[in-house]
């Protein structure tokens, strides 16, 4: 099962309503940064041998990414939909993307709308806290 992760200057990635990153800021961005490339397509082979292969004028991949080539690891990261999305990051990639993100005034945000923040770790939340909670000394009941 996969999960993506998504750059994202609205509420909610999924959103269809707010500002979003143009395809020509992604390719900006990917040119601007050395650590990238533009492929324009991303290739697997599968267990089995098969290859799978994928154009988008919008796929690019990570260089510095340390698993580069790696048992066929490849960090590639793509435009869709007014967003910025890699499949299944781990923290290093999560970190890139935050990195990113910096850069188009954006945020890294889950499927389920967890936020990731410049270590690569979800960000938790603070509990809401009752409004008359925060408004009463700490000895008053009523």
């Amino acid at each position: 099962m996969s999960y993506n992760i998504y750059i994202t200057r609205r509420e909610d990635w999924f959103s269809e309503d707010g500002p979003e990153i143009s395809l020509q800021e992604w390719i900006d961005l990917v040119h601007a940064d050395k650590e990238m490339r533009l492929d324009g397509y991303a290739e697997a082979t599968t267990t089995e041998g098969d290859v799978l292969h994928v154009n988008d004028q919008s796929m690019a991949v990570w260089l510095e990414y340390s698993q580069h080539g790696v048992g066929g690891n490849m960090a590639w990261i793509w435009h869709h939909r007014g967003n910025i999305v890699a499949k299944n990051p781990d923290e290093e990639i999560r970190r890139k993307m935050w990195r990113l993100a910096q850069a188009v005034s954006a945020k890294v945000q889950g499927e389920e709308s967890e936020l990731y923040g410049a270590d690569g770790q979800m960000l938790l939340e603070e509990a809401p806290v009752a409004k008359d909670a925060r408004s009463k000394p700490w000895w008053r009941v009523w």
